[in-house]
């Protein structure tokens, strides 16, 4: 199976926490062995290699330099389709997150980690977006990426065939010429269609839509940074249908 690294300590405890038989090899500075202890405790008791390096030697395994003393080797979480995440979904309130021209993979991050706190099911990425599962993205996600499945489609008339024969209503996400999200009938099962700053959404997937939202504000900017709206579009889902029940 294929390897994938991760930066960032909440990250790498996160993806120890979840599935630590996926550990390969760890990689760690000397000021962090105190809050690293199970993972290293892990590889002893199952001899897993892992070193204690300086800064420079984790940026150059890594690629980054915002490793924060850390990096991990793990194998790649398989990529669920989007027929068997919605299989496994419950009854009731569910929602989903989908984007489409978003490029920027600290904005993934971010969404992942807004999802994993307001209870997003899943993360959809349009056949074409440039986005991925990096380690970049997992690290901003701050262990999210570990809870919150993320999935590429391939077909877009397929996918919203699939998503309405499971009960979501598909709501694009629009800085105008839209339904206020603070006074819209937000659907319990719905998908949040959002697409990039500035461009939003392409035309089809604005006509492919069940309804249309937008969140309010001054007017002062054009429109909020996509995960930032990302977050203010899933709390308000959640404070409707997922407050008191946590």
């Amino acid at each position: 199976m294929v390897e994938q690294r991760i930066v960032g300590i909440n990250a790498c405890l996160a993806a120890f926490s979840h599935r630590p038989q996926d550990l390969r090899k760890l990689w760690l500075t000397a000021d962090r062995q105190q809050i690293l202890r199970p993972m290293l405790g892990w590889c002893v008791k199952n001899r897993i290699g892992y070193r204690v390096v300086d800064a420079m030697e984790i940026e150059r395994i890594s690629g980054s330099v915002h490793h924060e003393g850390v990096c991990a080797a793990f194998l790649r979480k398989p990529q669920a389709g989007l027929a068997s995440l919605l299989r496994a979904l419950p009854t009731g309130p569910v929602l989903l997150l989908w984007f489409e021209g978003v490029g920027n993979p600290h904005n993934l991050g971010a969404v992942l980690r807004s999802a994993a706190h307001f209870g997003v099911a899943g993360v959809l990425l349009s056949q074409d977006d440039p986005l991925s599962l990096s380690p970049s993205a997992m690290r901003v996600a701050e262990g999210g990426a570990e809870v919150v499945p993320v999935l590429r489609l391939q077909h877009r008339d397929e996918a919203l065939a699939q998503l309405r024969s499971a009960g979501f209503v598909v709501a694009a996400t629009m800085p105008n010429d839209a339904e206020s999200l603070y006074t819209a009938p937000l659907p319990e099962r719905v998908v949040l269609w959002l697409g990039a700053e500035g461009a939003g959404l392409p035309s089809p997937a604005r006509s492919s839509a069940d309804m249309r939202i937008r969140i309010p504000g001054t007017g002062a900017v054009e429109s909020l940074n996509v995960s930032v709206a990302a977050a203010v579009l899933a709390g308000e889902w959640y404070r409707r249908y997922r407050v008191g029940a946590s």
